[in-house]
């Protein structure tokens, strides 16, 4: 065989005889661990081991398992019967659930425009106009440190129509008292409202700390343009913002659709299923009624709306800061 190699100074017959554990030695295990960015890397994993452990155990799993439950029927008493499709059949013909969606959707329609408003005012306030703001970031943040349930509390008892300071105030105001909590319309706005007050002052010190990183050379221009302030907001400051705005409205449309402290104290979805949202149905079938498969499927219908919500604003504020970078 090795007469019927061509002899040329371009041919080494010696690397065809030679094995390829030679011609490509393999690195030793001692080595590749002593390898900077192997260390770096299993630096990394290390780091992040512990969430994605949490993640696992805390999340997928249980998410999982639910989804799992949500083809079956179970009272958490006995065990549980498999009945296929017919938990997603009825909810989709379910009035209830559908109320239930009503209310939710009215909740985030009130609760999230008035917020990022209030706070973004807030935010431009600190910004622009009082440069000194530190103890007023202090003050408006404090709010947002008093755990849920003690917000409802101090807010029921101030909306109480006897007994409220709130409505003895409209009274000192000539105004007759509201029902606030206690009315088919004003429940949903009460609520919404408490809530606006708890979490504006957070949701403008997300804002301000975006408006600190606009450099200010950029308003300096706009100014010397002859650009108002105005015209500087909805030009420079906007735009530029368009990355917090996204994760306010992302986090805080995820967390008004799982509103269910204030109502547990407030209200209890009434009156006459006026404040009955989404989280609240699925608490009411899984701990009143004891019915954790149709729990579980309300459950996972909302899990899938959330997803969608949360990947079309995403792609709406890719989309932006595209159309912004290209203009650049």
């Amino acid at each position: 065989m090795e007469n019927d190699v061509p002899q040329t100074p371009g041919n080494n017959i010696s690397l065809l005889k030679r094995p390829a554990s030679q011609s490509h030695p393999p690195a030793s295990f001692a080595g590749w661990f002593k390898n900077k960015r192997t260390q770096e890397a299993l630096t990394g994993y290390l780091f992040i081991f512990p969430a994605v452990v949490g993640f696992i155990v805390f999340f997928a799993l249980p998410a999982v398992r639910g989804l799992l439950i949500s083809f079956t029927n179970w009272n958490l008493l006995t065990p549980a019967d498999y009945v296929g499709l017919q938990n997603y059949q009825r909810l989709f013909n379910d009035p209830s659930f559908w109320n239930s969606v009503s209310v939710t959707l009215r909740y985030v329609l009130f609760n999230i425009p008035l917020q990022v408003i209030i706070a973004m005012a807030l935010a431009v306030f600190m910004d622009r106009v009082y440069q000194k703001s530190a103890w007023l970031r202090n003050i408006i943040i404090i709010p947002w440190l008093f755990p849920g349930v003690v917000v409802a509390i101090l807010w029921m008892w101030m909306l109480d129509n006897r007994l409220g300071i709130v409505n003895a105030m409209l009274n000192e105001l000539g105004l007759p008292s509201q029902p606030f909590l206690g009315s088919v319309e004003q429940v949903i706005p009460s609520i919404a409202l408490i809530n606006i007050w708890r979490y504006a002052g957070y949701t403008s010190i997300l804002i301000f700390a975006g408006l600190k990183t606009i450099p200010q050379q950029l308003y300096d221009a706009a100014a010397i343009d002859g650009a108002s302030g105005v015209r500087q907001f909805w030009s420079v400051t906007l735009p530029l913002l368009r990355p917090v705005l996204a994760f306010v409205l992302i986090t805080h449309i995820i967390g008004s659709f799982q509103i269910f402290d204030t109502i547990a104290v407030t209200s209890g979805g009434g009156p006459v299923k006026a404040s009955q949202v989404l989280y609240w149905y699925i608490y009411e079938f899984a701990f009143v009624r004891f019915n954790m498969g149709y729990a579980t499927t309300i459950a996972t219908v909302l899990f899938v709306v959330l997803v969608g919500v949360t990947v079309i604003q995403m792609r709406f504020f890719n989309a932006n800061n595209a159309d912004l970078a290209d203009f650049s």
